[in-house]
Formats: structure tokens, C-alpha cells, sequence
């Protein structure tokens, strides 16, 4: 596997509290936007999100964002 899984093309809007998170960069985990452990065995690994405030994100389901986990709107040229 050296291209991700695509888990839906459009953005993840998630409600985030203080704390880290761990997004799914290979687009396998069953807990989108976030890392199940399903990357093991391939070249990927997640992407640490370190959250100070609480907040609102959007986070790239498509695996394609420029941004990492933030979404950058690449899912809409797919």
C-alpha cells in the first residue's frame, strides 16, 4: 500500500477537546477522522494533533490535504 485509502471525499468536522489526537493518515482505520491502529504493516503512520482549546476543526477524510489532517479543500478536485 503506498497510496492512501480515500474514506469519504469530503471533510470530517469534529468538536475537539484539550488533549491529543492521533488522525488517520492511511485512510484504513474504522474510527475516521481518528487512528485505530490499522496502518500497521504499511508505510504510513498518524499524525499527532496536539490541542490546547477547545475547538472545531475540519479534518481530511479524502487522505489527500496539502495540510496533513486539516483539510485544504483537495477533496473537491478529486
Amino acid at each position: 500500500m503506498t497510496q492512501p485509502t480515500s474514506s469519504q471525499n469530503s471533510p470530517i468536522k469534529v468538536d475537539l477537546e484539550p488533549g491529543q489526537y492521533w488522525w488517520c493518515s492511511c485512510g484504513l482505520s474504522q474510527k475516521q477522522p481518528f487512528c485505530d491502529g490499522s496502518h500497521k504493516g504499511t508505510a504510513f503512520t498518524p499524525q499527532a494533533l496536539k490541542i490546547e482549546q477547545p475547538q472545531t476543526m475540519w479534518l481530511c477524510a479524502c487522505k489527500q490535504s496539502k495540510r496533513g489532517a486539516q483539510c485544504d479543500g483537495t477533496h473537491k478536485t478529486l
